[in-house]
């Protein structure tokens, strides 16, 4: 099961949801889509909303609570 708590958390400021899509060419439907539980993100926009927030895939799933990447 996806767990995306930490994505939404993330989202919460007022305008990151259209931030994130300016910068990453993720339309707002698509996340507001994710939010409401109807679809849920592609492998390929995960890796773009890591690199905008500066944060692991792994968080945005929930399977760490440790934001950073480790490269």
């Amino acid at each position: 099961m996806l767990n995306l708590e930490n994505l939404f958390k993330l989202l919460e400021p007022r305008g990151t949801s259209k931030k994130l899509a300016e910068a990453t060419g993720i339309s707002t439907g698509n996340i507001a889509d994710w939010k409401s539980g109807r679809y849920k993100p592609t492998a390929e926009a995960l890796v773009l909303v890591a690199d905008y927030f500066g944060c692991s895939v792994d968080y945005l799933l929930g399977r760490t609570e440790k934001p950073e990447v480790n490269r």
